[in-house]
This record gives structure tokens, C-alpha cells and sequence, in this order.
């Protein structure tokens, strides 16, 4: 195994006191792996990367995910401070959810369930999918050498599917109660910080924008609006020896769907960067705020935007913010960064093998999916050590020209550190050739023949 550079080692520590000594030997042996296989991200493929193919207790690394005593939450912690420490050390902490599904087979895998494929369906074709379902956080920071925002991974938690609570005392949680869990953990862990969540439609739900506003100091959730949702007048204050209930709201405003239709809606024009910042567009919107409210949930004051696109390239939307005092067009700037969520769970299933892993132990499979997640997160922290002038070594090519790095880019050049540990000749610019043992030269040509 290579010997990790010292501004690596400087990252890692703070990761050391949440395991064992033992423990903490054997996952830096598997993050390294991890960061070096080309193929499969599996226990074995790790070893063999490093050197250990012939490691006769190769079990003992197994039991890093399946046995061993450490706290996944308590990693994410910590790798969301250090991320926030590197990337958002002040201003609001922007921060993306959604869920993605992990196509996995196996009658072994009980949390296992069949969904709808959201990468393969369509709005007039569904494809159902087997697999886990999986609710990840992540923090929107613009990098600097990568000149973008990226969404960087730090909380992943497993959603099983109602099948797996058959026959369980515990009752079935939903996605939203999965959401509403770890928005109220991460806002223990941040507490004077300013968060700013934003989210897909299925994360509109009256119960949760509540949960958020009632906190002492309240996060801010910014997600669709249906057109057609319920919005009213806020509750007249209550008269003096006034009889009956307190009202809970005012009188019913028109939908959405009618301010759209109707001449005298005055849209303002404003530009806002494309979904995935290449450029800008120009968009209409128009906002103002009201009282969210269906029978038998609380009422939530919030601010709605209703977007329309000049060209009609994309049908009238709107979004619902929780912090009334926020602008309409940074409602929608925000928002509009959540499409990096897509971004990095396209990457981690490119470069980091997610979906390649075979464990099928209930706590392994619940570590290792995560554990991957957050290792584009630290791909990206030591890549940050090896920015030199705010620049990225990137890979060019006669027939693609890159104007900004990728993730491919930054898991390219950690490797890169990570191999030169062997005193490799991995520069043109020294004069004298370096010889490479047999046995090292092995190794590169078994990582290159066998990719699968």
C-alpha cells in the first residue's frame, strides 16, 4: 500500500478518532483502494489494487463494513464540517436532498424494492427498477478551480421499501419522515449557520415545511408548487371575547394555474443561469406570498414564484419558499442549483462504482453505498490540496476541448499523488529514467487487463 502524501494524511486525521486503532488501519487501506480501482468497487478489488492480493486474513476487511463498531452518522458530521470549513466558510449553506435508486438484485437483500426508474422513464413511459432507495444531502458550494457549483454528498441514508416492514413492530417511514429526520439532525450539527434546502416536488408536503418553519432558528426549504395548491389570506387577528376556534386562515386566494391566465398578471423579466451553468436565460416570473394550508395540517406562510419561459421551452412551474423574506429571483437561482444533484449521482456511478458492489449483510449494505457517496466529497477536499495557482490539471484531447475540470479530472490527479508514492516516473520533466520492479509492474498490468 502506498504511504499517503502528508497534506492527504492532514484530511484524514480528523476521520481517526471516530474508529479503533485497528479498524482505522484497514479503512485507510480501503479508501485508498477505493480511489485507485478502475472497475468494480468491491472489498477484493480494493486489496488487489493496493497490494494485498495474497493477504491471507482478507476477511478482517470485510468486517470494516458488515461487524465492525463505527458510527455513520458521526462520519458525516465530520466530513460535512471539514466541506463547509473548506468550501462555505461564511454566507448561507445551500444544501440539495433528493433520492436516488440503486438498481441491486438478490433474494439475500431484504430493504430491496421495486420503484420507478426516474433515469429511464419518461412522462408517457415508466420502467420499474429493482433496487434500494437511498435519500442523500448534499452541499451546493461553487468550487473554485471547477469555476461551477458541485454538489458535494456528506449524508446518505437508506429508505427501504414497505415490503421490508412486513411483519416488523416498526412502522413504515416515509421518504418525507426520512427528510424531515436528517434536515432537523444536520440543523444539530449547524446550529447558527443559515440553511437553505432545496428539493424536488415530492418534497412538498405542508407536514414538513411546518416541521422546518417551528424550529428556533428555521431552515428554509425551497421546493415545487403544485398549480393548483390551496393558498389563502392570512388569519384576521383574533377579537376581543371572539367565540370558537381561532382561525387558522384567511380568505381563498386565486390558484396559480388562474394568475397565470390572466391578462392583468404583471411578469417581470429577469435572467438566471442554466441548469447546469452553461450561460444564462431569460425567464418571467412572478411572486408574492400567501398561506399554504389543506385540511388537517398546519397552516405555512409562504413565498410562491410562478415561472413561465417567453420561448416555451418548458411549461409554467412554480416554486414555494418558507422564508418569506428571501427575493423571488434568488428563490430561483438557488432552486435552479439543485440540478448539480444529478450531476454527482451521474459521477459516482461512472467513476466510483456505485452499483458494482456486491454486499448483501443488512449493516454492509447499509455503509457502503454511502461511503462511496461521500467519497466524491473527499476526492474533492484532496484534490484541493493539489490546486496550484486555482488551476486543475485537466485531461485535453485534438477532438474534445475542456474549458473547466470534471470530477474525472479531480480523481485523476489524486491518484496521480497516490501512485508517484511508489517513486514512479510519472513526470516527463525528470531527466533520469526510473526503473519499475516486476512486482509493481504486475500489479499496472492486472489493474489495466482486468477493468471489470
Amino acid at each position: 500500500m502506498p504511504t499517503l502524501p502528508a497534506e492527504y494524511l492532514n484530511i484524514l486525521a480528523v476521520f481517526a478518532p471516530l474508529f479503533s486503532n485497528c479498524v482505522w488501519t484497514h479503512v485507510q487501506v480501503l479508501v485508498v483502494g477505493a480511489i485507485l480501482t478502475p472497475g468494480q468497487r468491491t472489498v477484493t478489488a480494493a486489496l488487489r489494487i493496493v497490494g494485498l492480493s495474497h493477504e491471507r486474513h482478507f476477511q478482517t476487511y470485510h468486517r470494516v463494513l458488515n461487524r465492525a463498531v463505527w458510527s455513520c452518522w458521526a462520519v458525516s458530521r465530520v466530513l460535512l464540517q471539514v466541506l463547509v470549513r473548506t468550501f462555505a466558510p461564511r454566507g448561507p449553506i445551500i444544501v440539495g436532498i433528493d433520492d436516488t435508486i440503486e438498481r441491486r438484485w438478490g433474494a439475500k437483500i431484504k430493504a430491496r424494492g421495486i420503484y420507478r426508474d426516474p433515469v429511464r422513464s419518461s412522462h408517457s413511459h415508466t420502467v420499474k427498477a429493482s433496487g434500494l432507495r437511498w435519500l442523500s444531502l448534499m452541499l451546493l458550494v461553487p468550487i473554485p478551480w471547477a469555476k461551477r457549483v458541485w454538489a458535494l454528498p456528506f449524508l446518505t441514508v437508506l429508505a427501504p421499501s414497505v415490503r421490508y416492514y412486513q411483519g416488523k413492530k416498526r412502522a413504515h417511514k416515509k421518504l418525507t419522515d426520512w427528510a424531515r429526520q436528517t434536515l432537523l439532525q444536520m440543523r444539530r450539527w449547524l446550529p447558527m449557520r443559515q440553511l437553505v434546502i432545496v428539493a424536488d416536488s415530492g418534497f412538498a408536503v405542508i407536514a414538513l415545511l411546518a416541521r422546518l418553519q417551528r424550529l428556533p432558528n428555521p431552515v428554509c426549504l425551497i421546493t415545487r408548487l403544485r398549480l393548483d395548491a390551496g393558498l389563502y389570506e392570512p388569519a384576521a387577528p383574533r377579537k376581543l371575547h371572539q367565540r370558537g376556534r381561532t382561525r387558522l386562515k384567511g380568505k381563498r386566494l386565486p390558484t396559480l394555474e388562474q394568475i397565470r391566465q390572466k391578462r392583468q398578471t404583471k411578469w417581470k423579466t429577469v435572467s438566471i443561469p442554466d441548469r447546469y451553468g452553461e450561460g444564462a436565460r431569460l425567464i418571467e416570473i412572478v411572486s408574492d406570498t400567501a398561506v399554504w394550508y389543506h385540511s388537517g395540517q398546519p397552516p405555512v406562510p409562504v413565498r410562491w414564484v410562478l415561472i413561465r419561459d417567453p420561448k416555451g421551452k418548458f411549461k409554467p412551474q412554480a416554486l414555494v419558499c418558507t422564508d418569506l423574506s428571501v427575493k423571488p429571483i434568488q428563490i430561483v437561482k438557488w432552486f435552479v442549483l439543485r440540478w448539480q444533484l444529478e450531476v454527482t449521482f451521474r459521477e459516482v456511478r461512472t467513476h466510483l462504482g456505485v452499483e458494482t458492489q456486491r454486499q448483501w449483510s443488512d449493516l454492509a449494505i447499509a455503509r457502503t453505498t454511502p461511503a462511496l457517496l461521500g467519497l466524491f466529497s473527499l476526492v474533492t477536499l484532496l484534490a484541493q490540496q493539489r490546486v496550484r495557482h486555482n488551476q486543475l490539471p485537466m485531461r485535453q484531447t485534438a477532438w474534445y476541448t475542456k474549458s473547466r475540470p470534471t470530477f474525472s479530472d479531480a480523481l485523476a490527479v489524486v491518484r496521480r499523488s497516490l501512485w508517484s508514492q511508489f517513486d514512479l516516473p510519472l513526470s516527463y520533466d525528470q531527466a533520469d529514467t526510473k526503473k519499475v520492479s516486476p512486482r509493481l509492474l504486475e500489479r499496472f498490468t492486472e489493474a489495466l487487463c482486468y477493468t471489470g
